[in-house]
């Protein structure tokens, strides 16, 4: 996509930010009604999940808005129950977690690369579902959102972050693979919305060859999806400061400061 076909910038900032400013309205009711939020997302390498998520947290709290991004699992947890390692990352009452990937790598990387046995797979495909009624059913709040891009688009990101030095940690192996796997990859994402797309917890598709409408579109699917209200803070005053009291501050000999590199920039 050429920068001209994009959404326009402007309009993608004003907007943005409304709906940054709804975020933290869901937010303070989360916390006020001891709410528990989980938002997955999923998708191709290089969809924008994580930039998505970067957007929405923005303004967050982060003790409230926590995001999951789960390294690949020691020895001790692949002996495990699948999900054991994802349960202790769930919020508790008035947080919220968005998951930068989730469970359902299993039905995605390690299908593909083999890294899962088909037992295992089987296994996932049928529990999924009910681990995810069980969450629900205690009252956590989840939504499901797969990222999609062309292969084109996808391609195109990749050589853009190969040429970008401040980037290039974005791109793995595994990322690469995924361009010689793009078929395998999809069949195993159609399998997977067979099994999982259910009417408990359905997955919404995200369309992410535009970056901007793909992160206006999710944020706003996720604000109306949820009953949320404008929850009232308590009002806060900033108090006079008292008199002194005869405190001196110690001298700055005493003490190591950075030195002020901004100022010798201006001198230069």
């Amino acid at each position: 996509m050429s920068k001209s076909e994009r959404f326009p910038k402007k309009v993608y900032e004003s907007e943005l930010f409304r709906l940054q400013a709804e975020l933290v309205n869901l937010q303070e009711w989360v916390r006020a009604e001891g709410k528990r939020l989980v938002v997955i997302f999923e998708g191709r390498d290089a969809a924008g999940k994580g930039s998505t998520i970067k957007r929405i947290t923005q303004y967050l709290n982060p003790r409230v808005a926590g995001i999951v991004a789960l390294p690949t699992p020691t020895e001790r947890e692949r002996t495990q129950w699948y999900f054991q390692r994802y349960v202790e990352h769930l919020p508790a009452g008035g947080e919220m977690r968005f998951f930068d990937r989730s469970w359902y790598t299993r039905a995605g990387v390690e299908r593909v690369m083999g890294f899962c046995t088909p037992d295992e797979y089987r296994r996932f495909l049928h529990q999924t579902p009910i681990f995810e009624r069980l969450l629900i059913e205690d009252g956590i709040i989840l939504r499901k959102y797969w990222f999609s891009i062309s292969d084109a688009e996808q391609e195109k990101r990749f050589k853009s972050r190969l040429d970008d030095p401040m980037r290039q940690w974005k791109l793995s192996p595994m990322d690469l693979e995924s361009i010689s796997r793009w078929e395998e990859y999809s069949k195993a994402k159609d399998e997977m919305l067979v099994h999982t797309d259910v009417p408990e917890s359905p997955w919404f598709i995200v369309e992410a060859d535009d970056k901007r409408k793909a992160r206006l579109n999710m944020i706003h699917h996720l604000l109306g999806s949820i009953d949320y209200y404008a929850a009232t803070r308590l009002p806060l005053e900033i108090p006079h400061r008292p008199p002194s009291a005869g405190y001196e501050r110690p001298p700055k000999e005493l003490s190591h400061y950075v030195p002020d590199f901004a100022e010798e920039l201006l001198r230069r």
